[in-house]
């Protein structure tokens, strides 16, 4: 065999085997100690570069073909539209394995700070470095990103061209990196970040690195592009899927509404009252609703269980923390917004809509909402307000109408008795004159219409009659218990007007001739509760012991003293015993012990215990001063009258 084709053989065997460079060597060395000739070992020599070259021929196709393999794996992730994290740490790690550097990073373009940032790393062991922020033109990177243009160094620290930062160079030197490769991340013109390689020693990077490095950037912008188109994609139709939602909401709350609506138009055409208007709101918004009227007293629903749905705070449930007056003051308050705004307020899980008519408010709805009331539905709430201001509307004129028969009827008791046909009227509006009523008389302090109003529809609720005659509202009630009257109508009155009404009551009256009589005494009553300082209040001539005695029309001694004296004077007469004597006595004496004793010639312990006993019998309050003059003057009538 010739030495050619023995050379050739044993370089083609060295290539298959994938050899290294030093081992294509060995068969120069072997026929040199062999002692081969010079042209043997000059056609070795020749053989060996041919091999040589052959192999880093196959070397850099080996390597393209991976460089190609890589791209192709890149662009299936694409196709396959990955999670833009996970194709964006691919690139970046093929990146690293294909120049075959220590390190490799992608940073982003933060278009609201103006610089770029740490997107992505792959062999990086700084947590500085992965943190790190490059402004545009600082930095290998920051120049790659303002000039849209690739940059290596293979020495990054001696490499001028760069506006080197002290930040920067801390975290490249506590990663450790020497040479650099950037390439820019491009959109059309526009930069959107940049891809690195990088290693820990010095190395230059070849024309082809720059290229193969270009190209897997491309792909990383195709990349976050279709993430980016994606993304919008997805919230175009989550946007069409929400507006969808809303329409198909909105249409459902129409016909809702409409629905309430020709329910509520309904009600009232056949006369339905608020009642029947609450049962429509809560059967189409679940819940539970109350209705109030002008002063926030409730006219229909439960109002005691409002507090549940007041707004929770920081001490816990609201029912643990509202009690009646905080949450009255809360609805009052929310009314009052909602009267001003015009809509429905929302305070915690109640839904406040109120109506006014002029400046003077009518009514007050409050939903108590099992979940989430939307907008639309809370117009529902609305127009049952409205409606049920028009019901009550329409039942204060009818109210005022009737209020009219009632107040001239009065007028005519107690200015013409003697007219015929009193009792015959009385009875077409429902009062039956023959039974016991109580006339009661208030002082407004001014509010005529608003009190004229209120005592209209209490005495039609009460069968009674009700008239406004000059400063004083008149009222002609069922009953026989003048002072407990009084006391409610008072109060209720004052709670209605936001200021203190002032209510005297006399009878029981029977007949129309005794009403004129009963109005006097009232007036007298009402009189003297507002001499007295007690304006606000109620009471009967008989609850205003020797003042009452003394305005009071029939003079009723015996009551008086039934009032001021009567438990004592019947414990003498059941017992036998002198108590009433023995106030006299004490009372003389100026509430001297001794002297009583003396007057009485019994011993002083005999007075303290009868003392005792009229305090268990009086109250222990019988000395006070106010007291003490009715008792006394009890006394002396007792004395005169017996």
């Amino acid at each position: 065999m010739r030495m050619e084709d023995m050379s050739a053989r044993v370089f083609l065997e060295l290539l298959a085997r994938e050899a290294s460079a030093v081992e294509f060597e060995g068969p120069i060395l072997a026929a040199r100690a062999g002692g081969a000739d010079a042209a043997t070992l000059a056609e070795l020599e020749e053989a060996k570069l041919a091999a040589l070259k052959v192999r880093a021929l196959l070397r850099r196709r080996a390597k393209r073909e991976a460089e190609l393999s890589a791209l192709f794996d890149t662009a299936g992730d694409l196709a396959g539209l990955r999670d833009l994290d996970a194709v964006l740490e691919a690139i970046v790690h093929r990146a690293r394995q294909l120049l075959g550097t220590d390190a490799a990073y992608m940073t982003l373009h933060d278009p609201e700070r103006g610089d770029t940032w740490m997107r992505v790393t792959d062999g990086s062991v700084s947590a500085k470095f992965r943190a790190l922020r490059l402004a545009m033109g600082a930095g290998l990177g920051g120049l790659v990103a303002q000039t849209a243009t690739p940059y290596a160094t293979a020495d990054y620290f001696a490499d001028e061209r760069f506006r080197h930062k002290f930040h920067i160079d801390d975290a490249v030197t506590e990663e450790g990196l020497v040479a650099i490769l950037g390439v820019p991340l491009k959109l059309g013109a526009r930069v959107i970040g940049v891809l690195f390689a990088a290693n820990r020693s010095v190395r230059p990077f070849t024309q082809d690195e720059v290229v193969l490095l270009g190209s897997l950037a491309a792909h990383a912008a195709v990349a976050i592009d279709n993430a980016r188109l994606l993304q919008e994609t997805r919230n175009a139709l989550e946007e069409l899927s929400e507006a969808n939602r809303q329409v198909n909401a909105h249409s459902e709350a129409v016909e809702r509404a409409a629905l309430a609506h020709d329910r509520m138009t309904g009600l009232v055409l056949r006369g339905g009252g608020v009642e029947d208007v609450a049962a429509v709101v809560t059967e189409v918004l679940g819940g539970s609703l109350v209705v109030l009227d002008d002063v926030g007293r409730p006219i229909t629903g439960d109002a005691g269980g409002l507090a549940a749905g007041m707004p929770a705070g920081e001490d816990g449930p609201a029912e643990a923390r509202q009690g009646p007056e905080a949450t009255a003051a809360v609805i009052a308050e929310a009314a009052r917004s909602s009267r001003a705004l015009g809509r429905t307020v929302k305070k915690g899980n109640l839904l406040v809509a109120s109506v006014d008519v002029g400046a003077e408010p009518l009514c007050t709805l409050v939903l108590r909402a099992d979940g989430q009331v939307a907008d639309t539905d809370q117009r529902i709430l609305e127009r049952a307000a409205l409606v049920t201001a028009l019901l009550l509307l329409f039942r204060r004129t009818v109210a005022e109408a009737e209020g009219r028969v009632r107040g001239e009827l009065l007028d005519d008791l107690i200015s013409r008795p003697a007219l015929d046909g009193l009792v015959q009227r009385a009875r077409r509006v429902g009062v039956e004159l023959e039974a016991d009523h109580v006339v009661v008389v208030v002082r407004h302090g001014g509010r005529r219409e608003r009190a004229a109003f209120w005592a209209s529809s209490q005495a039609t609720l009460s069968h009674g009659l009700a008239a406004l005659r000059g400063d004083e509202v008149v009222l002609l009630l069922p009953g026989d218990r003048p002072g407990h009257l009084a006391k409610r109508v008072a109060a209720e009155l004052s709670a209605s007007l936001g200021h203190p009404a002032t209510a005297g009551a006399s009878g029981p009256v029977r007949g129309p001739a005794e009403v004129a009589a009963a109005h006097r005494e009232a007036q007298r009553c009402a009189d003297a509760l507002l001499a007295l300082g007690r304006a606000g209040e109620g009471a009967s001539t008989t609850e205003l012991g020797f003042v009452g005695l003394l305005v009071g029309d029939g003079r009723d001694i015996e009551a008086f003293l039934g009032s001021a004296l009567g438990p004592v004077i019947g414990y003498d007469a059941r017992r036998g015993t002198a108590l009433v004597r023995t106030l006299t006595a004490y009372f003389g004496t100026g509430g001297s012990l001794s002297r009583t004793a003396e007057a009485l010639h019994i011993h002083v312990n005999t007075v303290t215990q009868r003392l005792d006993r009229i305090a268990q019998l009086l109250g222990a309050d019988w000395q006070d001063p106010e007291r003490a003059l009715e008792i006394q003057l009890a006394l002396r009538l007792h004395r005169l009258s017996h």
